[in-house]
Formats: structure tokens, C-alpha cells, sequence
């Protein structure tokens, strides 16, 4: 249970007792989406039994965002600076790295904010839906991790240490108890591709801007792909 937990100390603000050791989680960083159960789970037992869409979607959007006390949504807004930042690589890196949040990373943090509101808004099931985009988004986490080289020392770089190439499959073999959702077929399909697609935009799109990835941009990654899933379960049949 060591890896579990270490990786809820360091994926979530639940009080979890003493510290573990975070080499524990290093060491199996495909365990990501057992984390997202956990967040998930608990927005979408929240939400379970608000009849109107909107205030649950507000709730499970909060809940998301709280239990995960911001670090990704933190990474979200990095993300966005160097995204739209001016100039050469060395500019975006520091627009993506330093502490300020400019325009860029406002604009995109409300931008998936709303994406991901609208999706839950307009879901009849916003409590199987919050979990799967949860779920899912860790899965992008899981991926990025292991295939996302580093342009610099952080905690991305120690994760990508310990990494090795199979991990993104056992973190997608433990994405497969979402089959049993109540959610169609053509539902999940399209979570499972939106999951898979939205990393691998962001590893090309990374490489391309930064020369790798840190943990701003797997951060976002996790935010960008459960928007992005939740909205794909929202608008197919």
C-alpha cells in the first residue's frame, strides 16, 4: 500500500497520516489513475444526489479542483503562459517556469474550467462522468510521465527516472474497471480516445515549444484531458 499512498500524499490534500516515502510512488508512477478513482469517486458520490445539472457540475468541478489542491490546475496556468508566450523557446520556458501567471495561462484556465463545466452541465450522469474524466486524466498523467522527456530538473525529471516504457499500458489496464459505468459504448469509446489523444497533442506540442516536458505540462495534461473527455461523453450519443 506504500505506493498508494504515497501517491495520494503527493496527488491529493487528504489527511493520510505520516509521510511516505515518495521514491515509493516513483517507483510505480503507472498507479496515477487509482488516484483519480479516488478524487473521482468522492465528487461523484457528492454529486449524486443533486437532481440539478447545473449546481452538480458546479460541486464536482470544486471537488475536483480542492481534493487535488490545485497543483495540476496550477500547471494548467504554466502551461498556458508558455503557450502563449512571444519569442523563442528560452522565452516560453521562462514564461512557463517562473511564478507569475500572466494572460495566457488565465485565459486557459478559464477556458477548460468552463469546457469542463459545460460537459458536466449538460451530462444527465455528471457522477459516472466525473469519474471517468478523472480516471482518464490520470491516465494522461501515467502517459506524459513516461514518455516525456525532460527539459529540466524537477519532480516530472525524478518520475521520469524511474519510469519504463510499459508503464503506460498497466496504467491503461487500470482504467478498465470504467467499463462498467453506466454510459454507452460509443461513450466510452470516445473517452478512451480523447484520453489517449489529448496527451500525445500535448507531448508533440511540448516538444516543439519547451524541448521536452516538465510537470507544468503534465499537470495540465490532466486538467486539458478530463475537460476534454467529460465533453466528448457529453456530446456523443
Amino acid at each position: 500500500m506504500k505506493p498508494v499512498i504515497a501517491l495520494l500524499q503527493f496527488a491529493t490534500i487528504l489527511p493520510l497520516g505520516k509521510p511516505v516515502d515518495f521514491k515509493n510512488f516513483a517507483r510505480h508512477s503507472y498507479l496515477y489513475p487509482l488516484a483519480g478513482y479516488v478524487i473521482g469517486g468522492i465528487a461523484a458520490v457528492a454529486v449524486y444526489r443533486i437532481t440539478n445539472p447545473m449546481i452538480a457540475a458546479a460541486v464536482a468541478v470544486t471537488l475536483v479542483l480542492l481534493i487535488s489542491g490545485c497543483n495540476h490546475f496550477d500547471g494548467l496556468l504554466d502551461f498556458g503562459d508558455g503557450l502563449m508566450a512571444h519569442g523563442d523557446r528560452k522565452k516560453r520556458i521562462q514564461a512557463l517556469t517562473d511564478r507569475q501567471i500572466g494572460a495566457g495561462g488565465v485565459a486557459l484556465g478559464i477556458t477548460v474550467a468552463l469546457m469542463l463545466f459545460a460537459g458536466l452541465a449538460s451530462s444527465a450522469q455528471a457522477a459516472a462522468v466525473i469519474l471517468a474524466g478523472e480516471v482518464c486524466a490520470k491516465f494522461s498523467m501515467a502517459f506524459l510521465t513516461t514518455t516525456g522527456k525532460p527539459f529540466s530538473d524537477g519532480i516530472h525529471s525524478y518520475l521520469h527516472r524511474f519510469s519504463r516504457p510499459y508503464f503506460p499500458v498497466l496504467a491503461l489496464l487500470l482504467c478498465l474497471p470504467l467499463l462498467f459505468l453506466p454510459l454507452s459504448p460509443l461513450k466510452l469509446a470516445g473517452a478512451a480516445a480523447a484520453m489517449i489523444i489529448c496527451p500525445v497533442i500535448l507531448l508533440v506540442l511540448a516538444r516543439k515549444l519547451f524541448g521536452g516536458v516538465n510537470g507544468d505540462v503534465v499537470g495540465a495534461s490532466n486538467e486539458i484531458t478530463r475537460a476534454i473527455v467529460v465533453l466528448c461523453i457529453a456530446l456523443l450519443p
